[in-house]
């Protein structure tokens, strides 16, 4: 079961293309959309293979116009989501929720360091914006794998000059978190959206230096995994179910599909909501995509977030506990 979220119809007014492989969806809901700040982001509803599913958007940008815009990025080994999205064209019709955020941008503090890796641009290019808007010390890291990924270079560019570094792959480039971190200035935050082994290299590198966690805020917006989706088996004993999961589908859905009702809220690997205990693996290993678990934890192997997280092949063995009603 999800937290309650309110849902409405909309019309796919314009589209464009912000970088090699990202395209920009703007969108007229038709109903009154509430107040919202940086970092929020947007559910959509897709088919995949036919069948309904949800994805997340980060939205782009701030309140302006009435309109709400996301990027998507084409991802050929993704879960199908992405290439739904591509295959629209304006004026297709789109039912999507109202504004929901979980990466809310904090006020007054003496320092902000932004640290964005390919799509997950989208979320800090919005707070960017807000904390140029209140004149706020900020500076924003932009990793991409190639020069042709970067993602609203040029507004990026104007908006904040010096203070946006990019950093590119491809030419040799990579970001020192260890300096970049210790000049946040005490009491400032950090705000990280980007691949999970980056975001983990600059979390443990932020606690390296003694710095609170509670200052380093993340956010998911995708979940890629150590290897490419493989199908696996999934049993949960307690439930009496046994089910394949797809390479195109989470273990969530999955586990959905066959009956279980469970908890889970952000589908991102970022709550924990979903986490249940694992009783054993065979034939291949947890591939853990989440942020929220500690790196102690998934070494561990306990647990794991099925809204994300898979297996590499073989079986896993679940027990779903009081999680499950």
């Amino acid at each position: 079961m999800g937290f309650k979220v309110e849902w409405g119809l909309a019309r796919l007014v314009a589209i464009r293309d912000v970088a090699d492989g990202i395209r920009q969806f703007d969108i007229q809901p038709d109903f009154t959309v509430p107040a919202y700040g940086p970092g929020s982001h947007i559910q959509v509803q897709v088919l995949i293979n036919g069948q309904p599913d949800v994805r997340h958007y980060s939205l782009v940008g701030e309140p302006e116009d009435g309109l709400l815009r996301i990027a998507v990025k084409l991802l050929p080994d993704s879960r199908g989501g992405s290439a739904y999205m591509w295959g629209l064209a304006p004026s297709a019709r789109l039912t999507i929720s109202a504004p929901l955020n979980h990466f809310d941008l904090s006020a007054g503090r003496p320092d902000y360091l932004l640290i964005a890796g390919g799509i997950g641009i989208t979320p800090l290019y919005a707070m960017a914006r807000a904390l140029v808007r209140r004149a706020a010390p900020v500076r924003l890291l932009y990793g991409v794998r190639r020069a042709t990924d970067l993602a609203f270079a040029e507004e990026l560019r104007a908006l904040l000059g010096d203070r946006l570094r990019v950093f590119v792959d491809a030419e040799g480039q990579t970001m020192d978190f260890a300096a970049e971190l210790a000049r946040v200035a005490p009491g400032g935050e950090v705000y990280s959206c980007g691949p999970a082994p980056m975001m983990a290299a600059a979390r443990q590198a932020w606690q390296a230096l003694g710095r609170p966690a509670s200052d380093f805020r993340l956010e998911t917006f995708g979940a890629g995994g150590g290897t490419p989706a493989q199908p696996f088996v999934a049993r949960v004993p307690r439930l009496d179910l046994e089910v394949t999961v797809r390479p195109d589908q989470t273990l969530l859905s999955a586990l959905q599909e066959a009956g279980a009702d469970l908890m889970y809220d952000c589908r991102r690997g970022e709550c924990g909501l979903c986490a249940l205990d694992v009783l054993d693996v065979s034939g291949g290993r947890l591939d853990h995509r989440d942020v929220f678990l500690s790196d102690h934890q998934k070494a561990e192997g306990h647990q794991m977030c099925v809204c994300v997280s898979r297996a590499t092949g073989g079986t896993v063995t679940l027990d779903t506990g009081h999680r499950a009603s």
